[in-house]
């Protein structure tokens, strides 16, 4: 609705200008498409339109033609609805916010959890590939930003008209696969789960890391893990029975935790399933001259095309890679649905992997190709430095999530809340989740980032419990209200009663709302919608702090202050799913 305002002042302005050029230079009067900018303060408007660009062609100073365009403005009795200031080269706008707010009002309550979904990407079917765990170790931090990614770029994407299919590739097959495998063979001595007490991804992981320590002790260790690949591509007995055992106590594991935090996917593929089909294309490129063959029996393709080196896509023993796998899961994936766009949300250190990936299906002859989508984010640290894992240097996710729910329940219970809430373990874990889910979120994707969890679980500041608080706080409101809503059954929303700066501020929040989650969408960045809701929630924190609402004087203020805070929420209702944050009646 803002979005609307602006572009209709945008036409109504140029067109003046338009005609101020025509009175100079004739017909042919060429003139620049006029700028619209936001202005850097309340007190100077909501548009700003600078001038610079037409001096020349109009012959008069910036600041002049703002005047010009003024009077000529004011005089005209069919114009936008607006009020026109001067701010020397601009000419700037303050739209009238009170219409606005009756507006709102009637649009927000009407279109309730639709509010704010546009159609940006309509009829467009959009394929997310994210976590893709491998079967050698538990999830950890670096996974659950993955996660967090994909499922909040998935449910923008959905905000916005996609159809959108949620897809994991199971990475379990390969050398690193082997590796926990053999480990366990010479060092596990038939430990299970069960007689461990650990969960199946956490015992595969530790002889993940015992390979780690045994390498460096044993040289011969490396080959002998791709020895055992070379048996379990060929279908050893052995081989794929520790396999099939070592697998399904790591998948047993993931699952359990994506259950506790919330992830979900419409499809899994698994790397085991589609190798041998991108070894099929590798073999059909290699006959169209796509690819070419070393002495030792490798393939490899040239890529000098988009100037960079040479990739192997088989091993020289006949086995396959990373994007030998890629190549095969790419085109089953079009084959079971055929998209419109496929965005892997894979960390930047994979950028050159991805940048090949594509070049090679192209090359491929699939048309489909060029709408392949790398979401790259930076890494995740912690404030004292990175994680590896074969080093068991990470921070296991099942250890955090448990870590943070266990604040939040202190937390509530400290502040003896045990009554209020909806149950003290589902609270403290709605909680913990959002706080994750908001703190990984809220820096763009792009970017590396520093993570503290004990900042993450703060119930002040920009955290995800601050935002909960703040929707909960605003639902009691609400409920309050409706308990007394015959005691102001005589009066309406009268958006003349909203005279407060921080009212206007709020207003304008409320209908910029459809205009973040387009740009998200467009962007593919939750963060956009992230720095909008601590905004939106610091803003209606200090006007609650300053201006009484259901204790005010006058009934009519009362009707419309509660008026905008049901536009407020209803806005944070809609914006928390797609940021991964659980929406809390109560905290």
């Amino acid at each position: 609705m803002l979005e609307k305002i602006r572009n209709e002042w945008k036409l109504f302005v140029q067109e003046q200008i338009n005609e101020m050029a025509k009175n100079v230079l004739g017909d042919n009067a060429a003139v620049a498409e006029l700028i619209i900018q936001i202005p850097p303060k309340p007190e100077l408007g909501d548009i700003a339109f600078p001038l610079f660009s037409y001096a020349k062609i109009l012959r008069m100073a910036p600041n002049k033609i703002a005047e010009a365009l003024k009077n000529k403005i004011d005089s005209l009795s069919d114009k936008p609805e607006g009020e026109l200031i001067l701010a020397g080269p601009y000419l700037n706008v303050k739209i009238d916010v009170l219409a606005l707010a009756t507006k709102l009002y009637k649009s927000v309550l009407a279109e309730g959890s639709d509010y704010g979904k546009s159609n940006l990407y309509d009829g467009k079917k959009i394929m997310m590939e994210f976590s893709c765990p491998n079967t050698n170790k538990p999830l950890h931090l670096g996974h659950m930003r993955n996660d967090s990614l994909g499922m909040s770029v998935s449910a923008i994407l959905a905000a916005n008209g996609a159809e959108v299919k949620k897809v994991n590739l199971i990475n379990n097959r390969g050398v690193h696969i082997c590796k926990s495998m053999l480990a366990y063979q010479k060092f596990g001595n038939g430990e299970t789960p069960e007689s461990t007490g650990l969960k199946g991804d956490h015992l595969v992981g530790k002889y993940y890391v015992k390979f780690a320590q045994w390498e460096k002790e044993d040289d011969t260790a490396v080959d002998q893990a791709k020895a055992m690949l070379v048996k379990w591509e060929a279908g050893d007995t052995e081989v794929l029975k520790l396999w099939k055992l070592m697998n399904g106590w790591t998948l047993e594991g993931l699952a359990v935790s994506y259950e506790k935090t919330g992830v979900s996917f419409d499809k899994y593929y698994y790397e085991s399933e589609t190798y041998k089909l991108g070894k099929d294309k590798v073999l059909k490129g290699l006959d169209k001259g796509v690819f070419y063959k070393e002495e030792d029996g490798s393939v490899w393709i040239d890529l000098e095309e988009i100037k960079l080196d040479k990739k192997v896509v088989l091993r020289s023993d006949g086995t396959s890679l990373y994007m030998t796998q890629d190549i095969g899961t790419a085109v089953a994936r079009h084959d079971d649905f055929p998209f419109d766009s496929l965005i892997y949300v894979v960390a930047s250190e994979q950028q050159y992997h991805f940048k090949v990936l594509f070049y090679i299906l192209k090359k491929l002859g699939y048309k489909w190709a060029k709408e392949l989508h790398h979401l790259s984010y930076g890494m995740v640290n912690l404030p004292d430095g990175k994680m590896k894992s074969r080093e068991g240097t990470v921070v296991d996710a099942d250890d955090l999530f448990d870590t943070l729910a266990s604040i939040a329940k202190k937390e509530i219970q400290e502040k003896e809340r045990e009554t209020q809430v909806d149950g003290l373990d589902k609270t403290a874990n709605a909680i913990a989740l959002s706080a994750l889910n908001y703190y990984l979120l809220q820096v763009s994707p792009t970017k590396d980032m520093v993570f503290d969890p004990k900042k993450s679980i703060s119930f002040t500041g920009n955290t995800g419990p601050y935002l909960q608080y703040m929707g909960a706080r605003i639902s009691s409101m609400v409920r309050m209200f409706e308990e007394l809503k015959n005691s102001y059954a005589s009066y309406s929303f009268d958006s003349s009663f909203l005279k407060e700066e921080e009212e206007r501020e709020l207003i304008k929040m409320v209908a910029l709302y459809p205009e973040i989650v387009e740009k998200a969408g467009r962007d593919l960045d939750p963060s956009v919608i992230c720095s909008y809701l601590y905004d939106l929630t610091k803003l209606f924190s200090k006007w609650y702090h300053d201006n009484k609402i259901l204790k005010a004087e006058d009934n009519n203020f009362v009707v419309a202050r509660m008026g905008l805070s049901t536009l407020v929420l209803q806005v944070i209702q809609n914006a928390f799913p797609l940021v991964g944050i659980t929406f809390l009646e109560s905290m």
